[in-house]
């Protein structure tokens, strides 16, 4: 039995790669670019480009089971190509933004609800995670910290509950090696509610460098991240904090529930990245 990674060069997938390979299961990485992979020992490096079908075919063979990035592009030729290669079980990295009224309103919604009903429309047992904000995404305010500079926020008292992507990781694990938690769909969060500008005053804690936080305005924040974030997902990002300013996020006991232990702290993540936020 041999399980598929798509996405191996990000952080969950990799992580996962390692997980599987350390449980003793077959595992294969797979990556747009698989020359840049560094799996394992004994773990193959496989090419699989979500964007080409014509590497799903190779990638798939004697695969049962696929860890798989949500890319809508060319889903429904990759559900054809699982199907034919034998693959039973389909874990999705979905976003608990899919939970939103419409999905389809949203840019960031609306591309793992498209991934989640071709599968779901599929003869594949499907099994969808859907973890909340990443504690990763607080690596955008690393050059801030270790210039010395307070951290430019547009809704500081935005609700959140940041999952380590650790966790992801180890929720994925549970769902491919545990044929009970087949199928289904999981919201995955931290295991507490902050809000934005706590999650910058952990870090400056954690990391003995606290330069706190400033409110900016939308525009001003759009602004600063046009160079790396397309312009419709920043918008939908900001519309995102816009609704949970001054409310609690929604919290899970899923991570626990899935793995049998409770979730990382914010700060536990803050700790294994300290070195990124010190000057």
């Amino acid at each position: 039995m041999t399980t598929l990674v798509t996405g191996s060069r990000g952080r969950i997938g990799s992580a996962l790669v390692t997980l599987l390979h350390h449980e003793g299961r077959s595992v294969r990485a797979a990556s747009r670019r698989p020359q840049e992979l560094a799996p394992p020992d004994g773990v193959p490096a496989v090419a699989c480009d979500l964007g080409d079908p014509a590497t799903f075919a190779p990638a798939l063979e004697g695969a049962d089971s696929v860890f798989l990035y949500a890319e809508p592009s060319h889903i429904t030729e990759f559900v054809t190509a699982a199907e034919r290669a034998g693959v039973e079980h389909i874990v999705l990295l979905s976003s608990s933004s899919v939970l939103a009224p419409d999905p389809t309103a949203n840019p960031v919604a609306a591309l793992h609800h498209t991934v989640e009903q071709a599968l779901i429309r599929s003869s594949l047992t499907t099994t969808l995670l859907r973890p909340g904000a990443f504690a990763g995404n607080a690596r955008q305010w690393s050059a801030a910290f270790r210039a010395g500079r307070p951290v430019e926020l547009p809704y500081p008292d935005s609700g959140i509950s940041p999952i380590d992507e650790a966790d992801i990781a180890a929720s994925a694990l549970a769902v491919l090696t545990d044929p009970r938690l087949r199928g289904g769909a999981h919201h995955l969060t931290g295991p507490a509610s902050m809000t934005v500008a706590e999650q910058v005053e952990v870090i400056g804690r954690v990391c003995g460098n606290p330069v706190g936080s400033r409110p900016v305005t939308r525009e001003a924040w759009l602004d600063s991240v046009a160079s790396f974030i397309p312009a419709d997902i920043a918008v939908a990002l900001l519309d995102h904090l816009a609704t949970t300013d001054g409310r609690p996020d929604d919290v899970t006991g899923t991570v626990q529930e899935l793995t049998g232990r409770p979730a990382r702290t914010f700060a536990d993540w803050a700790a294994d990245q300290a070195d990124a936020f010190r000057p």
